[in-house]
């Protein structure tokens, strides 16, 4: 079933780091997110921007979240844990086929030199 409207590169981004992220459980959140995303696609972005972008991808029921429990270490506040929906991991599988049928046949081009 394809997902509604296309997703924006960011928002694919962020979805594949809670996919990378959800395989070690309870580990996908804010500052785990960013982490890898800086980590894996070596770019920068502001802090508001991915919490605007989960919010949106909750809303947008790709992403869902809960609170775990409050800790002195985070001065008794919780942790926003995510994981990805089983609507969004449709939605990721479409975004990246796409740039995959995109990027086919482009190979020689797109090779470092």
């Amino acid at each position: 079933m394809p997902v509604s409207a296309p997703l924006g590169e960011f928002e694919v981004v962020v979805l594949l780091a809670v996919l990378h992220l959800g395989a070690r459980s309870e580990q996908a959140y804010g500052s785990t997110i960013r982490d890898e995303i800086a980590a894996r696609a070596h770019r920068p972005f502001a802090r508001g921007a991915l919490y605007v972008t989960l919010d949106r991808l909750e809303a947008k029921g790709l992403l869902a979240s809960r609170l775990t429990g409050a800790t002195p270490r985070r001065d008794n506040r919780p942790k926003r844990v995510f994981k990805v929906t089983p609507t969004g991991l449709r939605a990721v599988r479409q975004s990246v086929a796409v740039v995959t049928n995109m990027q086919r046949g482009l190979e020689p081009l797109l090779e470092e030199p």
